[in-house]
């Protein structure tokens, strides 16, 4: 196969990533009217609830894999749109506590499995060393797209939060 060929390739299906993760976040917006990071917190503050009596916001961030800053404006969206409703502990003021709403637990229902969590599942399923040799190989185009410094968190999702939190640092 041609040097040009492979490359091709290369670039198809590096294309073909962007376009079912944009998709996906399409079809997630019209069909439920939440962004898929607002849905995976909202999975996050219903599974925390049935395993324990109190939810934080850093619970929250820490189950689903983002920063503090954007899972607070996260949840602000989502209190704007009666998702979720935050308390204030009464014996710690500064301690906030999320419960979902009846309409953010009706949201959930019928959403499909998050095209990450499909892709999770189906990488679990693969030998441990092809699982190393696919990251590996992915970490190796980052770098070839000089893409290495920019901070990404683990959610696979068209959408583009920059972070806040990192960027006032610099």
């Amino acid at each position: 196969m041609e040097e040009t060929d492979l490359i091709e390739r290369m670039l198809r299906a590096i294309r073909r990533v962007i376009l079912k993760t944009s998709q996906y976040s399409r079809s997630l917006a019209r069909n439920s009217g939440l962004t898929l990071p607002q849905l995976l917190c909202l999975r996050a503050i219903r599974d925390l609830s049935q395993e324990q009596d109190e939810v934080t916001a850093a619970q929250v961030s820490s189950r689903v894999g983002l920063a503090a800053p954007t899972v607070s404006r996260i949840l602000e969206r989502m209190e704007r749109g009666q998702l979720i409703e935050r308390i204030r502990n009464s014996p710690d003021r500064r301690r906030v506590l999320i419960h979902l709403t009846e309409t953010g637990k009706q949201k959930l229902d019928g959403i499909p499995t998050p095209l990450q969590e499909q892709f999770v599942n189906r990488l679990l399923s693969l030998q441990e060393d092809e699982v190393r040799g696919l990251v590996t190989s992915l970490e190796q185009v980052v770098e070839l797209m000089e893409a290495a410094d920019l901070d990404a968190e683990p959610v696979i999702s068209a959408e583009y939060e920059p972070r806040e939190d990192r960027s006032r640092l610099n």
